[in-house]
């Protein structure tokens, strides 16, 4: 590993950990010449199925996009920002370990408001009227009796 502070190429590992629920390892480094030390994160590189949208085009899969869509209907709302980083990392290991080449787009967006519906109820509304596309103020009545039947 490169030291970001002098660009040596001899650096060694101070301390090895697990995070996010195992999924990544966190190393403490220090490098041998400068003696900086800082921190890198190792994960496995896996590919994510393409999503294919309602008009046929297959996309590649990209966390910001999802990322972005989730904090747009949470914006405001008091959730923890692990608990949405959380519900990401569920969504994305969900389609992991389906192994599927391909995703829809409305298998994706279902998946989102599953994990929405369980961080905020209104984040879920606000998701799910533009997901869906509401027409009328009677699609979100149902919807949000729905929610109150649950």
């Amino acid at each position: 590993m490169r030291c970001p502070f002098c660009a040596a190429q001899d650096t060694r590992v101070l301390d090895s950990r697990l995070v996010n629920e195992g999924d990544q390892v966190r190393r403490r480094r220090e490098c041998n010449v400068c003696k900086e030390r800082f921190t890198t994160f190792e994960m496995a590189e896996l590919t994510m199925p393409r999503v294919v949208k309602r008009d046929g085009i297959r996309v590649p899969f990209e966390e910001s996009k999802l990322r972005s869509g989730m904090l747009k209907a949470l914006e405001k709302r008091p959730v923890d920002s692990d608990a949405i980083e959380a519900a990401i990392n569920r969504i994305k290991k969900e389609l992991m370990e389906k192994g599927e080449r391909e995703i829809t787009a409305q298998d994706l967006g279902e998946k989102v408001m599953k994990e929405l519906s369980s961080l905020d109820h209104v984040a879920y509304v606000r998701f799910a009227s533009v997901y869906r596309s509401f027409q009328d103020v009677s699609e979100f009545t149902d919807m949000i009796e729905d929610l109150q039947k649950k």
